[in-house]
């Protein structure tokens, strides 16, 4: 008996420890534009080199993901560090690695792959979800990366609905809640909720938003939530696709 209970405290420690590390990770999502006709050769050293060297340096690859717009040659990817503190030791090993230096000069001989760098540093939304969720690579998806900037003051608010109502809705009218997060704002404003769903292709989810949106108790929710005013400034939403090496897909 008492095997047993040293077995169950261990077991006990061991998924609080590895449930703590999953809520300390800091999050980087980075947009890099490319010159129109640029995007494939970007691609190409994310493949080859880029992932493997962001791995070998520490870096956690999450997800790499174009936009389903033809008209867009963004590439977005998600990266996640052990903690907030380690970001920056880990990213200049990786932009001071000889061979991370030798790709990127050959990768852009013939000119830059790269125009202008979007980027949010963000943490996990503990109470929204505790890790990204398990989806089967082989299904057919999109994903559509969510972005809800909250009146001042308003985002306990927004946490409180999505924990209690939001995100079964969601999954009410056939939409899959990834992961979420909140961005971590360096001037100190106030946080952005930030994230991802994944749904069977874009006619699907502008399919399940009309039908949550209509959706009587979904109604209810949101009127009780803005009874002292409204939550939600402005939402951001596009359509992404996975690219074929991303973790996440």
């Amino acid at each position: 008996m008492k095997k047993l209970s040293l077995l169950f405290l261990f077991c006990l420690l061991a998924f609080a420890f590895t449930a703590e590390a999953q809520q300390s990770r800091y999050y980087e999502m980075r947009t890099y534009h490319s010159p129109e006709g640029k995007r494939p050769d970007l691609i190409k050293r994310f493949q080859d080199h880029t992932l493997k060297l962001f791995a070998k340096n520490g870096i956690e690859n999450v997800g790499y993901f174009i936009p389903t717009d033809q008209n867009n040659y963004t590439l977005t990817f998600i990266l996640a560090y052990p903690n907030q503190e380690s970001r920056d030791v880990l990213w200049n090993k990786f932009a001071n690695d000889p061979e991370w230096q030798k790709a990127y000069k050959a990768s852009e001989a013939n000119g830059p792959l790269v125009t202008k760098v979007d980027q949010v540093f963000m943490s996990d939304a503990s109470e929204l979800s505790t890790e990204i969720s398990k989806l089967s690579p082989q299904a057919p998806k999109i994903f559509e990366l969510r972005t809800y900037h909250c009146l001042p003051g308003k985002l306990d608010a927004i946490n409180a609905r999505f924990r209690d109502h939001t995100r079964e809705l969601f999954e009410k009218h056939g939409m899959l809640n990834v992961i979420y997060w909140y961005t971590v704002e360096k001037d100190g404003a106030q946080a952005k909720l930030v994230y991802l769903l994944a749904h069977k292709d874009e006619a699907a989810a502008k399919a399940s938003f009309t039908a949550f949106g209509s959706d009587p108790e979904w109604i209810r929710v949101r009127d009780a939530s803005e009874e002292n005013g409204k939550i939600v400034e402005k939402v951001e939403s596009v359509y992404l696709k996975a690219l074929p090496f991303s973790p996440l897909r």
